[in-house]
């Protein structure tokens, strides 16, 4: 079991005695640990599906139409009606209507007399072929092959949709931005219904995408993105000013000078520049705002190694022969963790307003992944689709209220005038 000293215990009393920082620290897990499992929450592929005794998994797993008695060996679309029926074991009426579309009779009086007056073409009796084989009706050879009677059984999660799925059909006949409530027609007189009825619990956005699947996506890539950037650039910025802090000197000298420099590039430029020859993705903007990401907490860390290392323990350790290695991840860090820790809910909050305003100005992930920035640039070019614009925004602004909250509480009790 872990135990933690006297000084971490009275310091986490006064983070849970800070009901505001305390409660925001519990809302934002929850909200965070829900979402962590996005595909079991929205998604177009049904949990569990049972046909005849033996279960499928869609969602972790891949199958064909083939693998539930269709034709196709593609994957099927799972909220279409086609697979419904196949499900169900009733015909495929679409490629029944397709081979009848695709069959035609040729009559004579079908042929124009610009076609007639072609020139003819002479049969002899060496073009017939005996053959004892009988010649198979047209309509046996076009027949669809209908499978039993099955009865299936489906768990779809709670949110029929993904961030992605574009539905081909509507029971409000709408598919662009569908309202969650019920508005006017166009043409002023008739109504249309209210999104709810086709699943959309918060509308769809100007592509006919349900804007709660992706605002659950994206509040999940916008909670990582700014917690992995936070600890990469937490750990960078450890490494390069502990160095510093440490040595001091010329180290310390041309460290100091070469941040100035490249903290003085705007790293907005540097991702512009970079994303003109490269393909964008989160990989790539991830380690372009890494460059400058660690600056922040480089800078205390070698406040701190600069102080620390003047202690006795500190050239006690080195008069006995410890590496300025060990010397330095366990002596001088521990001593010098509380700027880290408590800035550290600040550089996730800059995390997310990076993707966020990176997204919004269309430099930031590629369509379509789900991103927050993406619906509220949605929401400012469709301003009369409040549905989209208002969530996203009051999910934006929870996030770095909380986050603010979380940072200010763990700020006061590491806060050695108030918990000493």
């Amino acid at each position: 079991m872990l135990k933690l000293n006297k000084e971490l215990k009275v310091k986490l009393k006064v983070f849970k005695n800070d009901k505001r920082a305390y409660y925001g620290f519990l809302i934002l897990a929850f909200l965070f640990i829900t979402t962590l499992p996005a595909e079991l929450i929205c998604n177009v592929r049904p949990l569990i599906i049972v046909v005849e005794g033996k279960p499928y998994f869609p969602i972790p797993f891949t199958y064909s139409e083939k693998d539930f008695g269709g034709v196709l060996p593609s994957e099927p679309d799972y909220k279409s009606a086609r697979f419904l029926r196949i499900l169900k074991g009733m015909p495929d009426a679409p490629a029944t209507e397709a081979s009848e579309k695709n069959t035609f009779i040729l009559q004579l009086e079908d042929l124009e007399e610009d076609a007639v007056e072609q020139p003819a073409f002479s049969i002899e009796l060496d073009d017939f072929e005996v053959s004892d084989e009988p010649i198979a009706p047209i309509a046996e050879s076009l027949s669809v092959k209908t499978l039993s009677p099955r009865d299936p059984w489906i768990l779809w999660p709670p949110i029929r949709y993904d961030y992605e799925y574009i539905p081909t059909e509507s029971k409000t006949g709408n598919v662009v931005l569908a309202a969650p409530y019920r508005t006017r027609a166009p043409d002023g007189e008739d109504f249309i219904e209210s999104s709810w009825a086709d699943g959309h619990y918060l509308g769809t956005d100007d592509r006919g995408r349900d804007v709660l699947a992706r605002l659950l996506y994206g509040f999940r890539i916008s909670m990582l993105f700014g917690a992995s950037l936070a600890i990469t650039g937490t750990l960078i910025g450890c490494l390069i000013g502990g160095t510093q802090g440490f040595f001091g000197g010329g180290v310390d000298l041309v460290g100091q000078r070469l941040t100035e420099i490249w903290g003085s590039i705007p790293r907005l430029y540097i991702l512009i520049i970079l994303s003109s020859f490269l393909v964008p993705s989160a990989i790539l903007l991830f380690l372009i705002l890494n460059l400058t990401a660690w600056m922040g907490i480089a800078a205390y860390i070698r406040a701190e190694f600069l102080k620390v290392r003047n202690f006795e323990f500190v050239k006690a350790a080195k008069s006995l022969g410890v590496s300025n290695f060990t010397i330095m991840r366990r002596h001088i860090l521990p001593n010098a963790l509380t700027p880290v820790v408590t800035f550290f809910p600040f550089e996730v909050t800059a995390g997310i307003l990076a993707l966020v305003s990176l997204d919004y100005l269309n430099l930031g992930v590629p369509s379509p992944a789900p991103s927050i920035g993406e619906l509220l640039a949605q929401g400012k070019n469709n301003l009369q689709a409040l549905w989209i614009l208002l969530p996203t925004f009051a999910s934006l602004t929870l996030t770095i209220t909380l986050l603010t909250f979380i940072g200010e509480g763990i700020r006061n009790a590491f806060d050695p005038r108030k918990t000493l």
